[in-house]
């Protein structure tokens, strides 16, 4: 069981939507949200779930909005807070940025899709690729182009339609890892994890089955092969089309795609990750009235790869002013509303090792507290190149009508929440 009815919010509070499922909670009992929210805010005990008398909000904020459903049952809480995001993926996809504006300009598709997506409170249709064959969008305006509705929805496959055709059948496969890192002002990793996702671009005519081979270690286990460039994925999460009683049963991942880009599974290892970029500082300050930091990165990864668009956050002191930099590639520049220097490196190899100096000067009077330093951050991607050393072994393609396609693999990455503390 799901939610009774859904409501969407302004940030005051007042609906901009809503949709009773089933009849079963008044509509007036939404004028309870706001309140409760602010004074449960106020308290400091806010909670994703609030309840008053019988009635319970399940909330998320997108935005400028809120996103409520309400229920009377002990519902699957998971299963709605999912449906809730669902809406805001299908919402998004409909008209790019989810918002009080777009919500104003398009209530009649907003209706439509929410008769759509859920039914006596039972999600439904929710994959945004499929309700765009029956929901089309002209403008504001909402035009239902086929009375009947698409095979699609009552199909075994019901994210994707049938009579695909393409004159040149491929797939493009796209191995995303982000790398997440803490380290402390002595150089110890206090946080190392890699989040992986495996991002397809179908475009394939018919409907094919895929199977993807990793180099996955229960696999290799299972089949009695080395070890050695195998990697142990966790928490793996599969988009809806993948058999999964056939990947329990052998790790075999076996698919029907939807048509065009989705997330075809994600993945996190935490294993001990080397820093990719290694950034020493040391900061100096003369006579308090002028301070230099002198900046050092290395690439700590093979020579033969490069990491692009690499910058470098550098916190200063927030009275800091008369900024000077001096690198040795790239450029730095001052950005005094985040009290930071950006040193931007737009080509880094593997095994190079740059500096960046910056002079400021400082008001005569010093503080008398000494600032806490917030961590130095680093952004970059590698392309060519994954941390895990994942490998994708296969991709077979098979389809009745025994066309020829072609696979295109492609290995990135990049840095997720990636610190290094300076004190």
């Amino acid at each position: 069981m799901s939610a009774s009815a859904v409501f969407i919010l302004d940030v005051k509070g007042k609906p901009l939507i809503s949709r009773n499922y089933k009849g079963d909670v008044a509509m007036s009992e939404i004028e309870h949200f706001m309140p409760l929210l602010m004074q449960r805010e106020e308290e400091g005990v806010l909670a994703p779930l609030l309840s008053h008398g019988r009635v319970h909000f399940l909330w998320i904020k997108h935005s400028n909005l809120y996103l409520v459903a309400t229920t009377l049952k002990n519902a699957n809480a998971s299963l709605v807070y999912s449906f809730l995001y669902k809406m805001v993926e299908v919402f998004s996809e409909y008209f790019k940025e989810l918002e009080e504006e777009s919500i104003r300009d398009n209530f009649v598709i907003v209706y439509e899709l929410l008769d759509e997506l859920m039914d006596f409170g039972f999600p439904q249709t929710t994959d945004s690729k499929i309700l765009q064959e029956y929901i089309t969008q002209q403008g504001n305006k909402l035009e239902t182009g086929k009375s009947r509705v698409p095979p699609t929805v009552t199909n075994a496959v019901s994210w994707r339609s049938e009579g695909i055709k393409y004159k040149k059948n491929e797939v493009f496969i796209d191995v995303i890892e982000s790398v997440n890192l803490l380290v402390n002002a002595n150089g110890s990793v206090l946080l190392s994890e890699i989040v992986g996702s495996i991002k397809l671009k179908v475009f394939l005519s018919g409907m094919p089955e895929l199977r993807l081979g990793l180099n996955d270690r229960v696999l290799f286990e299972l089949t009695g092969r080395s070890k050695n460039k195998s990697v142990e994925l966790e928490d793996v999460k599969f988009h809806q089309c993948v058999r999964l009683s056939r990947f329990d049963n052998d790790r075999t991942i076996s698919f029907i795609p939807p048509d065009g880009d989705f997330e075809l599974m994600s993945y996190r290892l935490s294993t001990q990750v080397k820093p990719l970029i290694w950034i020493e500082s040391v900061i100096e300050k003369f006579s308090h009235s002028r301070v230099e930091i002198m900046v050092k990165a290395k690439g700590q990864f093979k020579k033969q790869s490069v990491a692009n668009g690499v910058e470098i956050s550098v916190p200063v002191p927030s009275d800091a002013d008369s900024p000077r930099f001096k690198t040795s590639v790239g450029s730095a520049k001052y950005v005094p509303e985040k009290n930071v220097v950006i040193w931007s490196i737009k080509s880094f190899p593997g095994g190079k090792e740059y500096l960046m100096r910056a002079h400021f000067g400082l008001p005569s009077v010093e503080k008398e507290e000494e600032e806490g330093r917030p961590p130095i951050g680093v952004k970059f991607e590698i392309p060519y190149f994954t941390v895990s050393g994942i490998q994708v072994r296969y991709m077979k393609i098979i389809e009745k009508s025994g066309y020829q396609a072609l696979p295109w693999v492609r290995y990135i990455t990049q840095s997720g929440d990636y610190q290094l503390r300076t004190s």
